[in-house]
């Protein structure tokens, strides 16, 4: 993969966080800068990791599936990005509670986690595609990173629209990067 394919891969990948950031900010009483920064660290750690979860798994399972594996990479990153899309489209269900000052570390750690898996499957159709992982996996973990770290400190300003706008835009890059992978393959690029 290419430097820009790679900076959008880590942004799609990152928006369904910022998006929960958003959420977490939202929640929080006034959050402050080491808040965002502790939330992005967990965020990006968990994030970085889990593409390399679904790289070995994929990578194992590579060679009895090569000869369609950019159609699965394409259908993996398309369901995700509709996924994403749908999920922007909810609506937020809004609840009256009193407003704690910092959130849990296994709180955040699990929402990390679900807004993760996304990127394991990403990892998953990456290991079809013979890329190298690490870099990858770095730059999502460093967009998560920024992302979250701006979506806790944002959510408390913007509330959760914005939150929603984002992950849906990272759907459609990932069904434009799947759409991407499945041209190239096909067109012997």
């Amino acid at each position: 993969m290419n430097f820009t394919s790679t900076a959008l891969l880590a942004l799609a990948m990152s928006t369904d966080a910022f998006a929960a950031a958003v959420g977490k900010g939202t929640a929080l009483q006034k959050p402050r800068w080491s808040e965002a920064l502790r939330t992005g660290a967990i965020f990006g750690v968990v994030e970085a990791i889990t593409p390399l979860i679904g790289w070995a798994l994929g990578y194992a399972a590579s060679g009895f599936v090569k000869s369609w594996d950019h159609w699965i990479a394409f259908t993996l990153l398309s369901i995700l990005g509709v996924r994403m899309i749908f999920a922007a489209l909810q609506a937020p269900v809004e609840a009256e509670v009193e407003k704690p000052m910092r959130h849990g570390f296994w709180l955040l750690a699990i929402t990390g986690f679900a807004t993760s898996i996304d990127a394991m499957a990403v990892g998953v159709g990456l290991a079809f595609l013979d890329v190298n992982i690490l870099p990858i996996a770095a730059a999502i973990g460093i967009a998560t990173f920024a992302m979250v770290t701006l979506g806790v400190m944002l959510g408390r300003l913007l509330g959760s629209f914005t939150g929603r706008w984002a992950e849906a835009i990272g759907g459609v890059l990932l069904i434009g990067i799947g759409s991407m992978i499945l041209y190239e393959h096909l067109s012997g690029i």
